[in-house]
């Protein structure tokens, strides 16, 4: 099942964060936890970081314990609708081996890079037990959008008067974590919307198993392997 718009709980918005972990995320973490809001960080393995490293495999343990959301976001950010099924499989599970290792948890919810997927997509991502998630308004933040043209996009959806709405963002931009977010939690919180994770929105669970951590000085055999494909957005 694809989830393009929260759909259950009205007058709840949903800020999501992609491609990290990153160096902003604990920052983000923090300006969230701050005004009692919940984010969605969809996770990629391997990016702009490794999620081995020390740092992020911290900086993902941090985000979990405040209790935002965690998903996938495969494990280079390759453009999955190219990708036979055994890549998939092994881009899927790269990532979801990570979280299950660093938080002990598997994902619910699997962002496709660049909104990308097709029949095959879904159907290997429904067997692992993960929906689609994609969004309904875009910042622009990683596509050259000024912070102006991003704050505007945030008074559309407030002028829109929209019950619900998913809004994307991406964790790695230095003025997504220092301009954008305080932005849109003054607004959105001064408007009176409540911020929660994609998954209370929907009124399912972020996660379909809850395990036990490995230790943190686990590493994987993939973190020095290349991606599939270069970064891109």
């Amino acid at each position: 099942m694809v989830f393009i718009r929260s759909s259950k709980i009205p007058c709840f918005f949903i800020l999501t964060r992609y491609a990290g972990p990153y160096i902003y995320l604990r920052n983000i973490s923090d300006q969230f936890t701050a005004v009692g809001a919940k984010a969605s960080f969809f996770m990629n393995g391997n990016n702009w970081a490794c999620i081995y490293g020390a740092d992020r495999m911290a900086d993902v343990k941090y985000a979990y314990a405040a209790g935002h959301m965690i998903g996938s976001h495969t494990w280079s950010h390759a453009h999955l609708t190219t990708l036979s099924t055994p890549q998939l499989q092994d881009t899927m599970f790269r990532t979801e081996e990570a979280l299950s290792r660093i938080i002990g948890i598997k994902p619910a919810f699997m962002r496709p890079p660049y909104g990308e997927y097709n029949a095959n997509v879904q159907s290997i991502a429904a067997a692992r037990g993960q929906n689609l998630a994609l969004w309904d308004w875009d910042t622009g933040d990683a596509d050259g959008n000024t912070t102006v043209q991003s704050e505007a996009l945030y008074n559309d959806v407030v002028n829109a008067k929209v019950k619900n709405a998913i809004i994307l963002e991406h964790e790695t931009e230095e003025t997504t974590a220092t301009v954008l977010v305080p932005y849109a939690l003054k607004l959105f919180k001064g408007k009176g919307y409540n911020i929660v994770s994609l998954a209370e929105c929907l009124g399912v669970s972020p996660y379909t198993a809850i395990g036990v951590a490995q230790q943190q000085s686990v590493r994987l055999k993939h973190h020095t392997q290349p991606p599939y494909f270069l970064i891109g957005f």
